[in-house]
């Protein structure tokens, strides 16, 4: 497989992961509109009260996993939250929180709640 189709899987796998410990999927792969300056959230998912904004990194490694969420792409995450939260007013009251879900290939998936 190549790297595309390995980060597809890598969300696929992290989707259910969630799925499986409570969380509901309200979208996946969401993006925000051109002129924004937010970029895509891989998954938003729903944990009683609170919306969560979750990046899902793939690597050899879970250490390589953990570096790969930068700075400018936290920021993007942030803002496409934003959006998303102005677009979905019916979740203005509920909790957010931006997780990041780290997989290595095959099958080691760790959830950090929080993580940024």
């Amino acid at each position: 497989m190549n790297n595309y189709q390995n980060g597809h899987l890598a969300e696929y796998m992290a989707m259910w992961f969630l799925r499986f410990r409570g969380y509901r999927l309200l979208f996946q792969n969401y993006r925000c509109g051109r002129g924004t300056h937010a970029g895509e959230v891989d998954l938003i998912m729903l944990k009683k009260k609170t919306v969560v904004f979750i990046e899902v990194k793939q690597r050899q490694t879970l250490e390589k996993a953990a570096y790969a969420v930068l700075p400018p792409q936290k920021k993007r995450i942030r803002r496409a939250a934003e959006a998303f939260l102005s677009r979905h007013p019916q979740y203005m009251d509920y909790g957010i929180r931006f997780d990041a879900v780290l997989v290595s290939l095959p099958f080691k998936i760790v959830h950090l709640p929080n993580a940024f």
